[in-house]
């Protein structure tokens, strides 16, 4: 790399979204190599320079300039109260497309059916301010500890009577033999940026454009695009049988009565759709899948 090229700090998170955030690039455009015991992968983009840090920590960095953007939780940005720039929210996680909750659980047996029944009681959680803003809220006097990790089991050993913990599934709640009684909040990833990062033109274009990617490669999600040959006999049948974000793109084949017919949708509805589109008159349909939607 040239000495005076331009470079962008990234951060990307490390722990379980990792996986999920490196293949997200990767449809987005970017290749990124992460080395074994290094926190500084290979990414090629001679423009950015990557970095890889806890999402706990991530918005204390950005808002610091130690790196210029970075993926964290919303619940993070919240917990440590960041005034980083929020430039995207992803919704992904590390099974599924969906945000993450956060939600108060407690024993299966115990006696706590309400958040009310809560006063007096002790809760670990790792989401220490906003739990402590939550229970404010509601005056609620709680006795809140910071947990290290492992937090179902502190109530399965007694050392807590509740927790605040994150989830998708609540199948790791649920092997406990824990009971959620409230949702807390719901949680989803963030691009974040730094202030004067956002302010400096070329790094702003630089996020902007990531940013945009990273969101066309997760609106591509579960999309597939339909291509077809109909006849112009067949072509009004075989529109109204197609969904489409806008609406179908239609073209005369060659020196033909016969037509190009395209579209975009859901690969939850092409299992029934394609039948339909054969016994409809449709021919050679093609399904490809998309790496992008902008």
């Amino acid at each position: 790399m040239e000495n005076n090229m331009k470079q962008l700090k990234l951060g990307l998170p490390k722990g379980s979204l990792e996986k999920a955030t490196i293949e997200l690039f990767e449809k987005a455009g970017w290749l990124i190599k992460p080395k074994s015991r290094n926190y500084f992968p290979e990414i090629d983009d001679p423009e950015l320079a990557c970095s890889i840090c806890r999402p706990q920590e991530m918005s204390r960095y950005v808002e610091s300039g130690m790196l210029d953007a970075g993926i964290t939780g919303k619940d993070w940005t919240m917990e440590n109260q960041s005034d980083a720039v929020i430039v995207s929210d992803l919704i992904y996680s590390k099974v599924s497309r969906k945000p993450t909750r956060w939600v108060i659980a407690v024993s299966g047996d115990s006696d706590i059916k309400c958040i009310e029944d809560l006063e007096g009681k002790k809760i670990a959680t790792e989401l220490i301010n906003v739990s402590k803003r939550f229970f404010a809220e509601k005056n609620i006097n709680v006795d809140i500890e910071f947990s290290w990790g492992a937090t179902e089991a502190k109530v399965v050993s007694g050392l807590a009577d509740a927790i605040v913990e994150v989830t998708e599934t609540e199948s790791t709640i649920r092997a406990h033999g824990l009971r959620v009684i409230y949702e807390l909040m719901e949680s989803n990833t963030q691009f974040i940026a730094n202030k004067d990062a956002w302010n400096d033109p070329w790094k702003r274009e630089k996020i902007e454009n990531i940013a945009m990617l990273l969101q066309a490669s997760l609106n591509a999600d579960r999309i597939v695009g339909l291509k077809m040959n109909v006849s112009q006999a067949k072509l009004d049948q075989i529109i109204e049988l197609l969904p489409s974000l806008n609406a179908p793109t239609v073209a005369n084949l060659y020196h033909t009565d016969w037509f190009s017919v395209e579209t975009v949708v859901s690969e939850d509805v092409v299992r029934d759709l394609i039948p339909a589109l054969k016994k409809g008159g449709a021919e050679g349909i093609i399904e490809y899948q998309l790496s992008k939607v902008i």
